[in-house]
């Protein structure tokens, strides 16, 4: 049986930075009937999301917040190796750099063989709890995209929008 992770990343304590976090949270109370999947709020556990990588899936999907020069509650569909996001980045402990997270994959042991990234634009990225009204407005819309991209054992063209 195919295992696949989807994966919410950032931190809930800087706004729109937890919509990866929130959509994992959704996702994971209406995941019945994803055989096979594990949904985790990984928040800022950069390291730990590197070893889950590595411990089997076949296929990710990442959800996070992302600054792509769109309008803040835009969804995308990104590959992070034609994407740019699977160079090691310089972090910090309160953020998860994507891209160091996918290197360190690479160093520990065999990632998936498919990941995908959706990703929200980000609107307001401030030490705040609560997303935005127009990133709140896209985390049930994020949910009904994983769930397809799932179904279509993620068919969806990366860098294509929904």
């Amino acid at each position: 049986m195919s295992r696949t992770l989807v994966a919410g990343i950032g931190n809930v304590f800087f706004g729109d930075d937890g919509f990866g976090c929130e959509v994992a949270r959704r996702l994971a109370a209406t995941a019945d009937g994803l055989e096979g999947v594990s949904v985790v709020d990984f928040g800022i556990r950069g390291v730990h999301l590197a070893y889950e990588l590595t411990s089997g899936y076949d296929r990710a999907v990442i959800v996070d917040a992302v600054a792509r020069g769109g309008r803040a509650g835009t969804l995308y569909v990104l590959d992070p190796e034609l994407d740019g996001m699977a160079a090691p980045p310089v972090g910090n402990a309160h953020s998860v750099a994507l891209g160091g997270v996918l290197a360190m994959t690479r160093t520990l042991g065999v990632p998936p063989a498919r990941v995908v990234v959706v990703g929200c634009e980000a609107g307001e990225i401030v030490e705040r709890i609560g997303l935005s009204d127009a990133v709140a407005d896209a985390v049930d819309p994020a949910v009904t995209l994983v769930k397809q991209l799932l179904a279509d054992g993620q068919s969806v063209v990366a860098g294509g929008r929904p």
